[in-house]
């Protein structure tokens, strides 16, 4: 397995694609949910893509959001044949890695949360739906650069 991050502008072409049908498969077709998946953050200023790589098939993403005062986790996905591999974990491990120094924040499903509290995250503030799915945000404090 290899683990990559790169600002969507630089990425190789196939390898975005593979990763936006992940997501898509995912979130829209999986969970069920009919959101607009592209939805412009993934091109803004200091976002970072993460991917999980086998074999040239993206099996597991997440994207990290700079938004200046914190930064954002998001649309963290595993493909269904490869969960339980740790793929997200480290994923997780990586983008924390490269968010010192700032709270980061995310809207986690309500069945997940448990999985982010073993990353710092705790829950702050009350439950939420988005697109029929139970979330709560929780937030991770800020960390100072080794």
């Amino acid at each position: 397995m290899e683990y990559f991050s790169s600002p969507l502008a630089e990425m190789d072409p196939q390898t975005l694609y593979r990763l936006m049908c992940l997501r898509v498969s995912v979130f829209v077709v999986e969970q069920g949910a009919a959101y607009p998946e592209l939805d412009g953050r993934d091109n803004e200023a200091g976002a970072l893509l993460f991917w999980a790589e086998e074999d040239g098939e993206v099996l597991g993403t997440l994207r990290l959001l700079d938004e200046k005062h914190r930064f954002r986790i998001g649309r963290v996905a595993t493909a269904q044949a490869a969960r339980g591999r740790g793929l997200a974990g480290r994923l997780m491990q990586l983008a924390v890695a490269q968010a010192p120094g700032r709270e980061i924040v995310l809207d986690a499903q309500t069945q997940k949360q448990a999985w982010y509290a073993k990353f710092g995250f705790k829950v702050s503030g009350d439950v939420f739906y988005e697109d029929d799915i139970e979330h709560v945000p929780m937030s991770r404090e800020a960390v100072s650069p080794q």
